[in-house]
């Protein structure tokens, strides 16, 4: 990046075997402060394996993840208390209303004022509505733009984004996407992002990294990659790899 901001998050050749099959093989990547990093690939080329090993629920077979300068397995509650997480596949209790699912995050995440902090976020989502909802009884949007609530509430240094917009009808994914990419403007937070989505991609990332059965196969701008692989757009990049593991002819 042009002004070398600092690096929030390192991965170093991580690996991980299942019963001798390499889902990650040597990945390795740097996430800066203000960055918005795109992690893209098919079904299948590591990218849920990645994600559970950034949050400390799967370890590695090999490698080292850094965030915020120190190792994550030593200091997994200190690193993890500046970190968040949402993703379209994740659910909040059901039965639960939505402020109490997210007083229960609140209290988890030690955040002051938890009943502000609440209303601010549902405001900036324009979601205030479902305040005292039944959080089963939501729409996939409405579940989405709460799940980013919940990832928002300790105001973290690093987010990981999970097809945040996945199911979701044009108009929520762009409110969606304007709304990551406003958070990252105004707070400077490096995120991590994933999704089958080209049109996420572009308007959102600053750079993508495209995995092919667990390795790196194309890192850049999404620019930078359509110019390389000669290809007409990143969706043709994507379809290209996902089928042949190549960038280039």
């Amino acid at each position: 990046m042009p002004d070398d901001p600092p690096i929030v998050l390192t991965a170093q050749n991580l690996t991980r075997e299942f019963d001798g099959v390499k889902a990650l093989d040597g990945f390795s990547f740097n996430l800066h402060r203000g960055e918005i990093l795109g992690l893209l690939g098919a079904n299948g080329a590591g990218k849920t394996t990645a994600m559970n090993m950034l949050l400390g629920l799967t370890t590695p077979t090999a490698g080292t993840i850094q965030v915020f300068g120190k190792e994550l397995q030593q200091h997994r509650v200190e690193v993890l208390s500046r970190m968040n997480f949402s993703s379209a596949y994740t659910s909040l209790p059901g039965n639960l209303r939505v402020w109490q699912n997210l007083r229960v995050f609140a209290r988890i995440y030690g955040v002051p004022e938890p009943k502000k902090r609440i209303a601010e976020l549902l405001d900036l989502l324009e979601i205030g509505y479902l305040h005292d909802r039944v959080t089963g009884q939501l729409s996939a949007g409405e579940s989405t733009r709460v799940n980013l609530c919940k990832a928002l509430l300790n105001k973290p240094d690093l987010l990981l984004l999970d097809e945040p917009t996945a199911s979701l009808d044009p108009d929520i994914a762009d409110k969606v996407r304007k709304f990551v990419r406003r958070m990252q403007k105004e707070h400077n937070i490096a995120i991590l992002y994933t999704s089958h989505n080209m049109r996420d991609i572009e308007e959102v990332c600053d750079r993508v990294i495209f995995l092919h059965k667990g390795r790196v196969v194309a890192e850049g701008t999404p620019e930078e990659i359509v110019n390389r692989s000669e290809q007409a757009s990143l969706e043709d990049v994507f379809i290209k790899i996902a089928r042949s593991g190549e960038v280039e002819e």
